[in-house]
Formats: structure tokens, sequence, C-alpha cells
């Protein structure tokens, strides 16, 4: 959502600034934790126990806090979703608030928070530690959900259309390699250094190939939800998925309801550009998606997103702001 964010002049300084999309990074890949005190709950995808588990929390005096990322970004979405999906209202019951990535394992181990959600492998880390669990890892909540994306500034792309495809290029190579098997290991070993997360390859490495402890009894060994970076489309940055990202954000108020959000999509996510660079690097037309639409999605609790009526979607809700 933060390109649409910047090109609606929905930031702090309320300043535009156009911005394109020209690649998905990744699908699937991120987490919900919660601390270990609420294992008892039996949160997890379904959590019918947890707002009964907040509930005692807030009469005990404690502001039941849960921490994502940013402000009407993917995390905040998906934490959002998941509570309103289990009857609890992220508006009224809980209190979200951002903190960045790195900070999330340590405000959990101070008790500063009830739960978060954010990207790996600060979930992994949380659970080596042994200070909360994984309640549910986001492709359960969606498969194959969208994460994050490539954006640059729409001017400096229209000036620089040459350069802007050849970083494309490289980055739709780059997904390519790290969709591999054979190079999680050096992967890990990249991301894990003191410049990039700064974390032992240990917390890294299992999530990344599919292997999974969820911290309370549940492992898998060859989970489906792991992180996608080319696979089944992982690229492709389908107008469908931004379609939800404004309608999620129009729900929860951070972005006006009136906002003609097909127009807004069509303006800013530049799939016409993605296919050339796919095709300028071999990729096969097989590889290449015919529609900017992935069609109906249906989220764990059985609700649809239809790219064509998002209206419908909107009215579905009962939990909103």
């Amino acid at each position: 959502p933060m390109p649409y964010f910047m090109t609606l002049g929905q930031t702090k300084n309320k300043q535009p600034v156009p911005m394109y999309i020209l690649a998905r990074l990744n699908t699937n890949g991120q987490a919900i934790s919660l601390a270990s005190t609420y294992k008892d709950s039996k949160a997890a995808l379904k959590a019918e126990g947890l707002k009964d588990a907040f509930g005692t929390a807030k009469a005990d005096g404690k502001e039941v806090k849960v921490a994502i990322t940013f402000p009407g970004g993917t995390h905040d979405l998906w934490m959002r979703y998941w509570l309103a999906a289990n009857g609890i209202d992220p508006s009224q019951d809980v209190s979200v608030v951002p903190v960045p990535p790195p900070q999330m394992v340590a405000n959990m181990k101070t008790g500063n928070m009830e739960a978060f959600c954010v990207g790996e492998p600060w979930n992994a880390q949380l659970v080596n530690q042994g200070i909360g669990y994984t309640a549910l890892v986001t492709g359960e909540l969606w498969n194959d959900h969208p994460e994050k994306a490539l954006s640059m500034r729409a001017d400096w792309v229209d000036k620089n259309p040459k350069a802007a495809k050849a970083i494309l290029k490289a980055v739709l190579e780059a997904q390519q390699w790290c969709e591999k098997d054979e190079n999680k290991d050096e992967m890990i070993k990249i991301v894990s250094q003191p410049k990039w997360f700064k974390v032992p390859e240990a917390d890294i490495i299992g999530r990344a190939k599919g292997e999974i402890d969820y911290g309370d009894g549940r492992k898998e060994t060859a989970y489906a939800y792991k992180m996608k970076f080319w696979a089944d489309n992982a690229s492709y940055p389908f107008k469908s998925h931004d379609l939800w990202f404004l309608a999620e954000n129009i729900r929860w108020g951070n972005i006006p309801a009136d906002t003609d959000i097909k127009a807004l999509v069509d303006k800013v996510n530049k799939e016409d550009m993605w296919k050339e660079a796919a095709k300028a690097i071999g990729v096969p037309d097989a590889e290449i998606p015919k529609s900017p639409s992935r069609g109906v999605e249906t989220f764990f609790d059985g609700v649809k997103f239809d790219p064509e009526k998002p209206e419908e979607y909107l009215n579905s809700l009962t939990i909103k702001a």
C-alpha cells in the first residue's frame, strides 16, 4: 500500500509523490505471533478464546497492544483482518501500534506487547528464544497473498525508462535465483550479515526452506506457505491484489471512501512494464500471466473478494471503521 499512500499524499507532509509499482517481490512469508502467556487460549488461525483472553488482560489493567510495522501497510492489514475475523475489533478491543521489525522481539520480551505481525526472521527468533509462539503464518490467512513490492518514483521512471527497466530485470533475475532450493543456504548467509538482518542464520534458514516450529507444539517440515519469490507468479504485480489493499484501507479509514481505486491502480501499477522486462530476460510465455487479475480471492474465514466488485466486499464486512 505504501506507493498508493505516497501517490495520494497520505503521508506526514501531505505532499503527493506519484509512484509506480514495477514488481511484486514475494508472496507469503509473514506471521502473527503471540506472547507465551496466550498459549492456553489455543489461539491459532482460528482464535475463539483470544477475545476473552484479551478481555481478561484489560480487566487486570493492562493495555492490550498488538504491533505492526506501518499503519495501513500489509502487516497492519493482516493483523486487523485476523482479529476481526475472530470477533475482535482492532479499533476498539486492542491498541494497534507501529514498531520497527528489529524491535519486535525485544518489546515482547519486556511484556510491552501481546502480539505482533511481521516478516521473518523475527517470528522464528521469538520462538527460538522461548518468548512466544507463532499463531499463524499469513499464507494460512490468504494463500499466496502478495507482500512486498518494488516501487519507484513515477517521474524518475518516466525520465529514465531504460535504467528503470534494467533495475527491474535485475530484480526479476534475483527473484528467480532466490526461488531455487539450491541457493537458499547462500541467500541466508548473505541476509544474516550485520548490515542486513544481523541475526543468526539459524533464525532464518528453517522457515525459508519450509520448515516451521510454531512454538506451541506444532511443527512442519514442508509447510505449504513458505515465502515465494518467483513460483506461482509471485513476482507479477496483479492489479486485483492492489484493489484489495485499497479496499482494506478504506475499510479501516486510512483513505477516503470515495477514492476511485480502480483508476488509482491503473495509474500506479505498471504490470505492462513487468511483462516487457520478463520477456527481455527470456521468461517463457507460459510464466507470464495473461490477465492483470488473479480473479476471486478466498480468505481463511470463507470471505471472498471479487476485484470486479470491491464495494460488495466492503459492504459484507461486519467489523470496520
